[in-house]
């Protein structure tokens, strides 16, 4: 690249920062989690998240992350950033979401391996909801 005119347009209305924390997911296809697990953040911004993870999962996916922040509450309690998004795209083990829904919660200290994937989750209440809205809103 010779000139200010070769570098590549940036699309994105907002701006990233680049996070590299430890996350946990949790996809959703139809009514069913079908793939849960680890993996790091990339960067981060108000409408979408990039992170790396085993495997691609399939574009419009419902997705549940789970980031350690970086911050603590009241210098003492560890938190977490609770993302809910749909897949935008994944290639290989990088992929990017959405964020549609988030929300902070507090950690417990022992960081706990991975748990079973349960149906019962708020990712399931969010998409179910998030497909209601989308039927009424074809019917009117």
């Amino acid at each position: 690249m010779n000139s200010i005119n070769d570098l590549p347009v940036e699309r994105r209305k907002k701006t990233r920062f680049t996070m590299n924390r430890e996350l946990r997911y949790k996809v959703q296809e139809d009514d069913t989690i079908v793939e849960s697990g680890m993996g790091t953040t990339l960067d981060v911004c108000s409408g979408g998240v990039a992170f790396l993870i085993e495997h691609e999962v399939p574009a419009g996916s419902f997705i549940e992350l789970s980031i350690s922040w970086p911050a603590l509450l009241q210098d003492s309690c560890p938190m977490r950033l609770i993302v809910f998004g749909r897949v935008l795209r994944s290639e290989g083990k990088k992929s990017a979401c959405t964020v549609d829904k988030y929300e902070f919660r507090t950690q417990g200290r022992a960081v706990r391996p991975a748990a079973p994937a349960r149906n019962d989750s708020m990712l399931q209440r969010w998409a179910d909801n998030i497909r209601k809205e989308s039927l009424k809103a074809m019917s009117v």
